[in-house]
Order: C-alpha cells, then sequence, then structure tokens
C-alpha cells in the first residue's frame, strides 16, 4: 500500500503503470527531475474552483456531500478565523498519493459542501476551522501517485503555479534545494513512516535493520532510494542483498515465503498483510527508516521560498489551523475518514482502501509517534538540530548521485517554524 517516498538516480524514473494500479503499492520512492513539465501523469485540476456549492459535473465524475465536523483536542483556533483576502480564494494542496489516513490530518480541514472530482483526481470545499466555522477560502487536496504519473510533489509545485502547498519529505528538500528549493512551514508527521519488514519465522533473530545486514537476506525496495543508498555506504547493509526492483505489490514477498525482506509503510503494511493479504495472513516484523538513521520527517507542508514573504500572513493564520486538524483527527478520525473512503470510491483509479486500515493507521500515528509533537510539546515544528543532521548525512549520499546540495545548506533553508503556534499539541 501506500506511497513514494525517497529518491532515485535517473530523472523521471517512473514506475510502471501496471505495477502503479496495483493496491498494495507500498513505499513507493519516485523521486524524478521536475523540470519535465507535463511530460508524464494527468495533472490535477487547475485554476481556482468554488468547493462550497457542491456543483456537481458530468463531464469529470464529480459527486458532492456533506459530512459531520468533530473537534478533537484543546488547540488555540475555533470559530473565528478568516483566511479570506490573505490566502488564495482556493488553497491548492499537493499529496504524494491516494487519499488514506495518513493523509488524515489536510482531509480534516475540508467541510460540508464539499466536491469529489474525479476527472481532476481532487477533493475540494470550505476550508474550516476546528469549529467546523468557514474560513472564507476553499481547500483543494489533489492526489499524488498514479494521478501525476509518479512525478514528485517538487516538480508539480514548480510546474503549476495554482499548487501553493505540498507534501515534501526532508530529503526531497535537500535533494532539490539547489535547483528546486522548498521550505516545510509545518511538519505534517513527525516521523516517515517508511519501514523495511520481514518475516520473523524466517529470521528469528533479526531485531533491526541492521541485523538483516548480517543475514543473506535480500533486501527488496523502490530502485535509487536515498535511504538504500546510506544504509549500503554506512555497512548497515550490503550493497550486494539489495534489490531495486520492489514494484509496490505484494507479490514478490508472498510468492518467495519471505525469504527477501521488504520496504513499506509501518501504518499499512503490518496489518495488510496479516489481516487482508490471505496468501500470506500472518505477522510480519519490521524496523521504521527513520530508527535505523535516516531521521525524515514526512509529508511536511511546503511551499516554494517566494510564498513565504507573499503569503506570510496567510501562513500565519493557515498553519495553526492545520496544527489543530492534526490532534482533532487523531482524537476522532470516524467522519474525515468517512471522506477519505468515499474519495477513494469516487476516482476509482485501481486504488483500493478499506475502514479497517484506516483505523489501524490512526492508531498506529499515534502509539508509534509518526503523527505527534516535536522536540517538545508543539505538533508540526522542526527540530533544526535533527534536520541538520539528515543534511550531513545525506550530503554525500546525493553527492554520489550526482545532485550535491549547496555547501552552505542549513536547516532554515528548508524548513521554518515561523508560523507554528507552540500552544497546540498532542
Amino acid at each position: 500500500m501506500n506511497h513514494r517516498r525517497q529518491h532515485h538516480r535517473s530523472p523521471w524514473l517512473a514506475v510502471p503503470l501496471a505495477a502503479s494500479l496495483v493496491l498494495a503499492a507500498c513505499g513507493e520512492d519516485e523521486e524524478s527531475d521536475p523540470t519535465g513539465a507535463g511530460t508524464q501523469g494527468t495533472s490535477a485540476s487547475t485554476g481556482t474552483t468554488s468547493g462550497s456549492t457542491g456543483t456537481t459535473s458530468g463531464s469529470t465524475g464529480t459527486t458532492s456531500g456533506s459530512r459531520g465536523t468533530t473537534t478533537g483536542g484543546s488547540g488555540a483556533t475555533g470559530g473565528e478565523v478568516s483566511l479570506a483576502g490573505i490566502c488564495p480564494e482556493t488553497v491548492v494542496l499537493q499529496t504524494d498519493w491516494n487519499p488514506e489516513a495518513e493523509h488524515g490530518f489536510v482531509y480534516e480541514l475540508i467541510g460540508d459542501g464539499y466536491e469529489i472530482d474525479k476527472g481532476a483526481v481532487a477533493t475540494r470545499g470550505p476550508l474550516v476551522d476546528s469549529s467546523g466555522a468557514d474560513t472564507g477560502v476553499d481547500f483543494e487536496i489533489r492526489s499524488g501517485g498514479p494521478a501525476i504519473g509518479f512525478e514528485t510533489v517538487t516538480s508539480q509545485m514548480y510546474q503549476d503555479d495554482d499548487i501553493l502547498l505540498g507534501y515534501v519529505y526532508t530529503d526531497e528538500a535537500i535533494q532539490n534545494t539547489a535547483d528546486f528549493p522548498t521550505v516545510a512551514i509545518e511538519a505534517g508527521m513527525d516521523k516517515n513512516p517508511q519501514i523495511i519488514m520481514w518475516d520473523p519465522e524466517t529470521y528469528p533473530d533479526v531485531e533491526t535493520i541492521a541485523d538483516l545486514g548480517e543475514t543473506d537476506a535480500t533486501v527488496r525496495y523502490f530502485g535509487g532510494a536515498a535511504y538504500m543508498e546510506y544504509f549500503t555506504s554506512e555497512g548497515i547493509l550490503s550493497p550486494d542483498q539489495v534489490d531495486g526492483s520492489y514494484d509496490g505489490t505484494p507479490a514478490a514477498f508472498i510468492a518467495d515465503e519471505g525469504a527477501a525482506a521488504q520496504q513499506g509503510f509501518g501504518s499499512a503494511e503490518p496489518f495488510k498483510y496479516e489481516n487482508e493479504f490471505t496468501e500470506w495472513g500472518k505477522p510480519v516484523k519490521f524496523e521504521y527508516i527513520n530508527d535505523a538513521g535516516w531521521e525524515n520527517y514526512g509529508e511536511s507542508i511546503a511551499t516554494r521560498p517566494e510564498n513565504i514573504e507573499e503569503y506570510g500572513e496567510c501562513f500565519s493564520a493557515l498553519v495553526p489551523l492545520i496544527q489543530q486538524a492534526s490532534v482533532d483527527y487523531v482524537t476522532d478520525p470516524a467522519a474525515t475518514n468517512e471522506l477519505i473512503l468515499e474519495a477513494v470510491d469516487t476516482y476509482d483509479n485501481g486504488w483500493t482502501y478499506t475502514p479497517e486500515v484506516a483505523d489501524y493507521a490512526v492508531e498506529t500515528m499515534k502509539s508509534d509517534g509518526l503523527l505527534g509533537n516535536g522536540p517538545d510539546d508543539t505538533l508540526g515544528n522542526f527540530d533544526l538540530d535533527r534536520v541538520n543532521g539528515l543534511i550531513e548525512i545525506a550530503r554525500p549520499v546525493y553527492a554520489e548521485l550526482g545532485q550535491e546540495p549547496p555547501a552552505d545548506l542549513t536547516a532554515e533553508d528548508i524548513v521554518t517554524n515561523e508560523f507554528i503556534d507552540p500552544s497546540i499539541g498532542l
């Protein structure tokens, strides 16, 4: 299941379309050169659209609906936030994959009167605060992965000026900073959900990724992932045991009866392999890539650098709404998960998602600290020392790939806590 992540060597390297539509696509590690505008995939909708009317368009397969507003933990927002006049009429966010619970914190911001546009693979509606009050602008969430030809979010942001915000993982920002810089304004996930998993019956003594390096196990992953270059260069795994042929499906793992380890998402694959992939039907063990040394922020909300000044007032009001939406979502995800599942059904693009996986994802995000507070009691802020540490270990990796970051790059160039409300946390 799940997405993309991480990075590959070749510009515009893409997962074959047949594999992309198989339903278990987990940890799809695509990285693309953002210069090839329009060469792949279907662009999500362009221009601004008012989603509050819920208008139905037969040509694009648009459906409209309403949802109950839920509130969760305490926070600084609620009822009096207006984004009109300081934000675009429609705030457009580009995600990296199909709708899923890991994206719940942004779907939480969509209020009644939303529309789900099959043709654009986008969901739009009034952007609401924690109390469900309309903030005066609309919010459009565009799906990634197959919807954008498996290009990166960075590439989409540089191709389409309508996209104000996008999911940019910290390592992706490091990789592209020389030519296509982005600045993250909120840490969507404090911990990257990506994992390496293995069969505990085949490898009973393996507890960590480093332990896999002491075995003869093949470790299957999407080719070119930067974290794997790091693991092999540091001796965590051996270069001759890693296999970049992973296609996002469970077929190979099941066919070889767990002889190989494989990448995935900790908030999805462990549940799916035990409960939904009946040909396997038993537990797997795993370790998060973050815990093995590649401390990457996941699904960070980023923008192009010039927007920091142009939309500074907007971000000052919007970022606390995103923070509070994260709290509200993990506290009471039911209504938002219904919206996510409705979007999956409407898009009908080969991606399937069940309520059970969504529930598991929410519980895992909480229990494993994937969506959680930063280095203090605040949700959504960045630990600058941690980001600088990732820059340091990523630099030789990207240099080897011919994409070395600028010599003077620091955390402040790619992330900011300027707009964070420190009072909002779990």
